[in-house]
């Protein structure tokens, strides 16, 4: 397990934090990753922009379990003003254990990492 910060409980910009906790996962540092902030909307904004990285912001473990099973996603983030540490947990643990499906997502996640697959196939 990983622990990229922050430090303290001061205000920091969460860019860093996500573009530091995409580029760990895509370099095979981390294979998944837990990103929170205020609203986990900022967080998984920045972690999207490396295209190996597909966060899903989730607030309840459903969508944990969907994020992994149909989206493979190797990131969720959540809203730390948002979601009570009970339900963040349980929201973690369905992530870690849910697998990938496979099948018929397959090619879609392909195309969410690889965008220029998604515009030559459309």
């Amino acid at each position: 397990m990983l622990d990229l910060g922050p430090e303290g409980a001061d205000p920091v910009d969460y860019p860093d934090y996500g573009y530091r906790l995409a580029e760990a996962v895509a370099s095979g540092e981390a294979s998944k990753g837990v990103a929170i902030c205020g609203s986990g909307i900022g967080i998984s904004i920045a972690v999207n922009r490396n295209p190996a990285a597909r966060a899903a912001l989730v607030s309840e473990p459903l969508s944990a379990r969907l994020a992994r099973e149909h989206n493979d996603a190797n990131v969720i983030a959540m809203g730390a003003r948002l979601i009570g540490i009970e339900m963040a947990k349980a929201c973690v643990e369905t992530f870690l254990a849910t697998p990938f499906g496979g099948d018929r997502h397959l090619r879609r996640v392909q195309k969410l990492s690889n965008p220029n697959l998604a515009k030559e196939t459309a």
